[in-house]
């Protein structure tokens, strides 16, 4: 725990100023999150007799995050051409004798789409206008929402909600993340529409609804890396955080949280 509370204070100092500046120092901290999980995805999936390919995997979720932080128009061509190349080299693959190449290629496309595609939304919010207050509100609210799970969850919880993908994840956790969730939506709006550039945008009941379905929903980007892992015979992605695990670890709930966070702003706030 302790070592676990040491990195998050690291992180967040690093972090912090990253989110306010933005631009290509906030790209290098969550490009090197979102590059990294890719990197443990295809190791994970690697542990489970299959063969991703890693360079694709990883030069694809690199372009795809550089065009849709910097670049938008190329966005979408990146994420095409990354694929075509995926099916290219599993091609050849199978031609050369790997009989799972079809399964492979599916994998592939899996971490250039989820990893890849999906991860980019932590740029997409960010580039909002006034994008770090409103990357705060939202990663605030997951961030604390997790950490309300974990710690009711850990001291409470008795009622497990999935046994096979989690067996420590419990309903009593589950609801913690929710209204914790929620309790960080009403803080932090009332916080940056007082002290931040958010004033008028954003009222205390949409703060609620906000953090409500953040604290409900990201949960499910842990149980999917669970499953992951679950098939793959491995407890942590890596090590590469100290009591945290690995990137993927980390991101797992950011996934979620960031695009419905952003979806949410630019249909109901922004």
């Amino acid at each position: 725990m302790r070592k676990r509370l040491v990195t998050t204070l690291a992180l967040a100092v690093i972090g912090l100023p990253a989110i306010l500046f933005g631009g290509i120092f906030y790209y290098f901290l969550m490009g090197t999150f979102v590059i990294g999980a890719a990197w443990e995805y295809v190791n994970l999936f690697r542990a489970a007799k299959f063969e991703p390919q890693l360079h694709i995997t990883m030069g694809g979720v690199a372009l795809i995050t550089i065009t849709r932080m910097f670049f938008p128009a190329y966005a979408q061509p990146a994420f095409a051409l990354s694929i075509l190349a995926a099916m290219a080299y599993h091609l050849i693959s199978y031609e050369r004798g790997r009989d799972q190449s079809a399964l492979d290629f599916g994998i592939t496309v899996g971490g250039l789409t989820y990893i890849g595609w999906i991860g980019s939304y932590l740029f997409d919010l960010r580039n909002l206008p006034e994008g770090g207050w409103w990357f705060m509100l939202v990663m605030f609210c997951v961030w604390l929402g997790d950490s309300g799970a974990y710690s009711i969850g850990r001291s409470y919880g008795k009622h497990k909600m999935a046994p096979r993908l989690s067996p420590k994840k419990s309903w009593e956790g589950y609801v913690a993340s929710i209204f914790t969730g929620m309790l960080a939506g009403v803080f932090f709006v009332y916080v940056f529409s007082t002290y931040g550039n958010l004033t008028g945008d954003i009222t205390l009941w949409q703060g609620a609804i906000l953090g409500f379905v953040l604290g409900a929903f990201p949960p499910l980007g842990d149980l999917g890396e669970s499953m992951i892992k679950r098939q793959s015979g491995i407890k942590d992605s890596s090590d590469m955080i100290p009591g945290h695990g690995g990137f993927f670890d980390r991101i797992d709930s950011w996934l979620w949280g960031a695009v419905i966070g952003y979806y949410f702003l630019i249909w109901f706030i922004i």
